[in-house]
């Protein structure tokens, strides 16, 4: 096998098959050589769709984050991010 190319049967070229008698070398080359540019054009389409989904995501959380401020003294629920050294059991 040989990458990038297509594996053919022996029976297919023994009786020409449909893909063999299309065959035409001179439009096989000619996109060889397009499909790097085309390969890079896919990319850059793949990346303004994903610069546009994290824009809508963006906007989608702003308009529901809410501003909240807090003065000294509010009383405010507290997650602990450590259990190290607390059992399951211990009160908060």
């Amino acid at each position: 096998m040989v990458y990038g190319s297509e594996a053919i049967l022996p029976t297919d070229l023994e009786y020409g098959s449909p893909r063999v008698q299309a065959y035409d070398e001179n439009s096989c080359k000619t996109i060889q050589e397009d499909t790097p540019d085309q390969l890079d054009e896919a990319r850059d389409v793949a990346l303004l769709h994903s610069a546009k989904y994290q824009q809508a995501l963006r906007r989608y959380h702003a308009r529901r984050v809410r501003g909240r401020a807090f003065q000294v003294g509010d009383l405010v629920l507290r997650l602990w991010q450590s259990n190290k050294g607390h059992h399951k059991f211990t009160p908060p």
